[in-house]
């Protein structure tokens, strides 16, 4: 099944099981500045809700707000019963520490899964596990190579292929080029968030049947590219666009019912 079938699926059973709900769950945006990229995300979170039945407000705040205020808002969310998840989208500006934010969010509002203490797993790792296992791919003693170490995919997606009884390599700018190859060329899993387009091409030797999750979004000169190269010769390789982002969208909404419904 496509990534695309895939999310058309899980979305619709959502909805189903938003429809026999005796209320409406609530999704809670913060947006505090004026990227185009983070325009862009909301608007697909925004017709994400909509499409499955779950409210959402897009609280877009000035991006010259003090942090002061920006936790007082986060508080007044933490605190309201009918809001039900809570995100706050990044970047965020300069005057305003990233970190406080996270930690300001409730951990059983955080849908994100960004707090150290959230109820929920990160959307990213969870939705490519999520999707993995639909598609039958076998995790114990794999060996599985996660490209890059960020708190937001990297590591949380090692700890999930970790949990799955995988063997797990981590590597990043600092791991020499001959260990990359070594790794990468006995991986059966193998999840590149680095941020660089095609750092995974057809130089390097892949398993046949080796699965490649590709995390990567770079636009270059208006054009988006993953971080691997298309038409790899392996057993399964996710798209861009229409891959991770769709699965990293879907989890969020999977975090947001159980959210709701946690008693």
């Amino acid at each position: 099944m496509t990534v695309k079938e895939y999310v058309s699926s899980r979305k619709e059973f959502i909805k189903n099981l938003v429809s026999q709900l005796d209320f409406e769950p609530c999704l809670a945006i913060v947006q505090v500045n004026d990227d185009p990229a983070s325009d862009a995300y909301v608007r697909g979170k925004l017709k994400d809700s909509a499409e499955v039945g779950i409210k959402a407000l897009h609280i877009k705040l000035d991006p010259s707000i003090t942090e002061q205020q920006l936790l007082e808002k986060i508080d007044q969310l933490n605190n309201d019963d009918s809001v039900h998840g809570l995100i706050v989208q990044m970047p965020l500006p300069k005057q305003i520490s990233e970190d406080k934010i996270k930690l300001a969010v409730s951990p059983k509002k955080d849908v994100d899964g960004f707090h150290p203490l959230s109820s929920f797993i990160a959307c990213t790792p969870k939705g490519i596990l999520n999707y993995l296992k639909s598609e039958k791919v076998e995790f114990v003693s794999k060996n599985a190579v996660v490209v890059g170490r960020s708190n937001i995919v990297g590591r949380p997606m090692a700890k999930l292929l970790l949990d799955e009884s995988a063997n797990v390599t981590v590597i990043h700018s600092k791991t020499s080029q001959e260990d990359k190859i070594k790794y990468l060329s006995n991986a059966d899993i193998v999840v590149v968030a680095v941020g660089r387009k095609w750092f995974l091409d057809h130089t390097y030797n892949l398993k046949k049947d080796a699965v490649l999750v590709d995390v990567g979004i770079n636009r270059v000169d208006g054009k988006l590219y993953g971080d691997i190269e298309p038409n790899m010769d392996v057993k399964l390789q996710t798209p861009v666009p229409g891959g991770v982002g769709l699965l990293t969208r879907l989890a969020l909404l999977e975090n947001l019912i159980e959210a709701a419904t946690k008693k």
